[in-house]
């Protein structure tokens, strides 16, 4: 992420000082192997621990929650003088939470693991703004566009990765795997970046805010989730949701009245900065639709009529045309919006994302199918998510950029968490006898997520976009622009 305050870099001349792009390459690849952990074990969670599908769904749930929740803590924990102090305590948590998880006996020691986990959903941008501030200026460039790509395709590499690693040793040996990498991340940050200390005055961290945030999102997407299950007229799911709905209003006046604020509501007065926030939002609903759904969908058994009995690792063989064409398509980027502009990029991507889903709704006879679909909506999540942070950017002064994008990693974590949520609600008003869930449920997760694109392209071309009127040297420039949208556009499943 760029920020819109870069500190003076010092470059310490030690020996080690070569090794600082790599060990940041591989604290990046730490968020992108957590990530993996999600959709495509879900099936394996709930067979082993022998729970429904919509319940096993909290495994990715709880990462994205915590992920969300978290971020905007971790930028600003990571500002100035503590980043190097953030990013080891963000591993460490990561670390422990692949232990618990890897020795959970119970799917709550495991969602508390997974939780752990999440934190690492955050790492990215931390290792980015050190890539900012300890290498020279010449390398800052190349060195974030590589920390971008070596997201996507860490992403990538890790579904099939961890189904094999289920396959092969179970689930604990996944989790393992995730627990010696970070590990092994821990310990190369730990002797290779060097300390941030004295550098710049600490920002004070809004624990009011984060606390308000957290609570709100768990009430929210608790009663979501457990709607169908609990009786969406019951007690309980509408206290939940009515304390959701108060927790977010609170938070909304109380983060407009802070002085230091985790995330800055007052942005939203951009109009490009609005409507991109919630097209994303709306997109990222959407996107986690598709993953839990498809990879789910794969892995049924053939006897029920439908599914194709694949494993663990061909459920993560589907979403490596999603992951590589997504990176593929946020490189061409510019060419397309200057011929065609932005607002038509956007809409058009989100038009051929609502494509891909549509495609498998109708036509899932065969596997082929599904990697076909994944590579559609590769091509429109690429282009649109990709597009979204160059536009937030380009309406706002240069010196608001790190908080614009804190608040849309808040918006799209938060639009993931929801999209995981409500497959879990749709499969379980659609569970047959034995539990499990029918070809109906998943058509609906599809249809549902094809809406979804739609109303987001509907966003991008109806409400206002307009850019506010800057001085030059407000601006952010051109070549920051375009980092913003590449490691913003790439690692947005990260």
């Amino acid at each position: 992420m760029v920020t819109g305050h870069v500190p003076a870099r010092r470059i310490t001349g030690r020996p080690d000082s070569a090794l600082i792009g790599p060990v940041l390459v591989l604290a990046t690849l730490v968020s992108s192997v957590i990530s993996s952990f999600g959709a495509p074990l879900i099936p394996t969670v709930a067979r082993d621990f022998h729970v429904s599908l919509s319940t096993a769904q909290w495994s990715l749930t709880v990462a994205l929650l915590v992920g969300a929740a978290s971020a905007p803590v971790l930028g600003r924990l990571g500002d100035g003088p503590r980043r190097r102090g953030t990013l080891l305590g963000g591993l460490a948590v990561v670390t422990a939470g692949g232990v618990v998880a890897a020795l959970a006996g119970g799917l709550g020691l495991l969602l508390v693991g997974r939780g752990l986990q999440g934190v690492g959903l955050g790492l990215a941008p931390l290792a980015m703004a050190t890539a900012r501030e300890e290498l020279p200026q010449a390398k800052v460039a190349p060195m974030i566009a590589l920390l971008s790509v070596s997201a996507g395709a860490g992403l990538g590499a890790g579904y099939p990765i961890s189904g094999l690693l289920a396959e092969a040793w179970g689930l604990a040996g996944a989790y393992w795997f995730g627990t010696i990498v970070s590990g092994l991340a821990l310990l190369c940050v730990a002797v290779v970046i060097p300390s941030s200390a004295g550098r710049g005055t600490p920002r004070r961290l809004d624990w009011t805010g984060a606390v308000l945030l957290a609570l709100a999102l768990v009430s929210a997407l608790v009663a979501v989730a457990e709607g169908t299950q609990w009786g969406w007229g019951s007690p309980a799911i509408v206290s939940l949701l009515a304390v959701g709905v108060v927790l977010f209003a609170v938070w909304t006046v109380q983060q407009l009245r802070a002085g230091h604020p985790l995330v800055q509501l007052r942005l939203l007065r951009h109009p490009s900065v609005l409507s991109a926030d919630v097209c994303a939002m709306v997109l990222g609903v959407a996107m986690y639709m598709v993953l839990s759904g498809v990879t789910e969908f794969v892995q049924s058994p053939r006897s029920g009529g439908f599914g194709f009995s694949a494993s663990a690792v061909v459920a993560g063989l589907v979403l490596i045309p999603l992951s590589f064409l997504m990176l593929v398509s946020s490189r061409i980027l510019p060419a397309l919006v200057t011929r065609v502009g932005i607002r038509a990029v956007l809409t058009l991507g989100c038009l051929v994302a609502a494509l891909g889903c549509g495609f498998f709704a109708v036509f899932h006879g065969a596997l082929w199918q599904a990697f076909v679909m994944s590579g559609v909506l590769g091509v429109g999540l690429g282009t649109t998510f990709a597009a979204i942070p160059g536009l937030i950017v380009q309406s706002i002064p240069a010196r608001e950029t790190g908080s614009a994008m804190g608040f849309y990693q808040v918006v799209r974590f938060t639009g993931f968490s929801l999209g995981s949520a409500l497959t879990a609600t749709i499969l379980a008003a659609h569970a047959g006898g034995n539990g499990e869930p029918g070809v109906g449920g998943y058509t609906m997760v599809l249809w549902c997520s094809a809406g979804f694109c739609v109303l987001a392209a509907a966003l991008a071309w109806f409400l206002p976009a307009r850019s506010t009127r800057l001085a030059p040297e407000e601006r952010l420039p051109a070549d920051e622009v375009r980092l913003v949208e590449q490691t913003d556009g790439d690692d947005i499943l990260s």
